[in-house]
């Protein structure tokens, strides 16, 4: 009875499901654009094992490297160009991401027997992909750069036209202070005078 056992068994027994699923890993650790080509089932299957295998590459200390040996089931001849691959490239490539390395793209149905089919690969090799998303990005900006340039530009005027102002200001500052000076002391001197006249003109 399968009560309660709800991955799919693949139409395998257990030993043969988890060694073909590892040596699934080891053909997308090693492939040289890091993609297989598989059923849609066995592709969902495999994402649940290599990713965790993937993760703890990410600290490279000999603990780890025993755990993903001991999941990978490698032969002695693979052993060490797969652990190198995978610590070493695999995982500077990745080290950013906080999962979700892989992606599964579906290719429609196989000829024989109908199948889904699809290519299961790590999202961080394909470049085409990479460069969709950045020049996406660079499109949904909510201010474009003209925009901002622009406004850089009106800022710059209005500030050069206050320091203008304040500039003219000081300079006729500058050039009425001394003309008053003399008023003044013409106004003092001719006061005297004026209230000298008055009394002549009385008498």
């Amino acid at each position: 009875m399968r009560h309660n056992k709800k991955f799919n068994h693949l139409g395998r027994t257990s030993s043969h499901r988890k060694a073909m699923l590892a040596n699934m890993c080891v053909s997308l650790i090693m492939s040289p654009n890091k993609r297989i080509f598989t059923t849609v089932a066995k592709a969902k299957a495999l994402r649940k094992v290599i990713e965790p295998i993937v993760t703890k590459a990410k600290e490279d200390t000999t603990h780890s490297r025993r755990l993903v040996f001991q999941d990978l089931k490698i032969n002695s001849d693979k052993t060490k160009a797969v652990i190198a691959e995978l610590f070493q490239n695999v995982a500077q490539k990745v080290a950013d991401r906080p999962g979700g390395y892989t992606r599964i793209i579906k290719t429609g149905n196989r000829l024989g027997d109908n199948a889904s089919m699809c290519f299961i690969e790590l999202v961080d090799y394909d470049e085409n992909m990479q460069k969709e998303k950045r020049s996406a990005s660079k499109g949904r900006t909510r201010r474009s750069k003209k925009s901002t340039d622009q406004s850089l530009e009106i800022s710059k005027k209005v500030e050069a036209e206050k320091v203008e102002k304040e500039n003219v200001e000081e300079v006729d500052v500058l050039e009425t202070a001394p003309e008053s000076l003399p008023v003044t002391d013409e106004a003092v001197t001719e006061t005297p005078a004026a209230e000298e006249e008055k009394p002549k003109t009385d008498e």
